[in-house]
């Protein structure tokens, strides 16, 4: 599919997050001015050519009472795509991706707090040679946005997040959370359509999820995009031996990087020293080595690795409350 001007400023818009308001495609008509239709047939478009892969809320997981870890693993090669598919198919299993290293196979996964990483780990690396398991410390940075058209900004959304409250969810609100990771239909007032099994006027649902999005509970409610269909092929996690007393200067510098899209402190472990690791996405591996050669000057560490994706098994979300849907 060709992407053109406007389907560029739509794709930035929708990645800051759809407006939670009742006719949401009517105000980005409005803001790119083409007509309400044009904007629903052209994210319909997107969607059918695998560029945006959904529309729908994304979560922060601590805040939803989850934990998670960052795994790698070592698999015999000829094993590979078979551990990587039984790994997939796990529903804590949000991205899972082989990379060029001894730890050839790295994934993220995620549970309800009152279940084990470690043995959920164990039991899915059965054929795994060796497995290290590396929990963020601190987070500094945390959702890609790639910028389609550099000269273009997008307006900001009244309803960003402000963290002004950890309180975890209700049971009830866990039950509107399973509704709001549904991909979002495609017509003139999409909200309706997930309202009305709630029992709610729309209007009531949209300031539900506005709350959730005010307590940074959801972090935004906007479209998930795959980087390479809009030409980020290049996909390196940044790993950097930082010492403790400036991991705080040189994670926020590497987080500050346009071209950066994930940036955490994690635990380290026997035979990985490394602790700030940091997703770049360029057209192209050589872009990814001069971002890190110049954030190695920037914050004046040399001790780093670049590991690049060779494939990618599975890139979505997390469902939670899976047993309340």
């Amino acid at each position: 599919m060709e992407v053109d001007l406007t389907d560029r400023k739509l794709l930035n818009i929708l990645q800051l997050g759809l407006p939670l308001e009742e006719e949401p495609f009517k105000m980005l008509a409005d803001e790119l001015a083409v007509s309400e239709t044009e904007i629903i047939h052209r994210v319909g478009s997107l969607k059918k050519a695998g560029i945006i892969r959904y529309i729908s809320g994304i979560f922060d997981s601590s805040k939803l009472g989850y934990h998670s870890t960052l795994v790698g693993m070592h698999i015999l090669e000829d094993r590979l795509d078979e551990v990587a598919q039984r790994i997939s198919d796990h529903p804590g299993v949000s991205h899972n991706y082989a990379r060029d290293h001894y730890w050839n196979l790295w994934f993220t996964l995620t549970l309800a707090g009152d279940k084990s990483l470690a043995e959920e780990i164990s039991f899915l690396g059965t054929k795994a040679e060796a497995w290290i398991s590396l929990p963020a410390l601190e987070v500094f940075k945390l959702g890609a946005y790639f910028d389609l058209l550099k000269p273009y900004q997008p307006s900001p959304r009244k309803e960003e997040a402000i963290f002004s409250s950890p309180s975890l969810p209700s049971p009830l609100e866990k039950k509107f959370i399973v509704q709001l990771q549904q991909d979002l239909p495609l017509k003139a007032r999409p909200f309706d359509d997930l309202a009305q099994p709630q029992g709610m006027k729309v209007a009531e649902w949209l300031s539900s999820a506005k709350s959730l999005l005010n307590r940074g509970i959801m972090r935004r409610y906007g479209a998930s995009l795959n980087h390479r269909r809009v030409g980020f092929t290049a996909n390196a996690m940044s790993c950097w031996i930082v010492s403790p007393s400036v991991v705080k200067r040189a994670s926020e510098k590497i987080a500050s990087c346009g071209m950066v899209s994930h940036c955490y402190h994690r635990q380290i472990c026997a035979g990985w020293p490394y602790n700030i690791f940091a997703m770049i996405h360029g057209h192209n591996p050589a872009e990814c080595e001069m971002l890190a050669k110049l954030i190695s000057a920037e914050i004046e560490i040399a001790d780093y690795l670049l590991l690049y994706s060779t494939k990618e098994y599975k890139k979505g979300q997390v469902r939670y409350f899976i047993d309340l849907a």
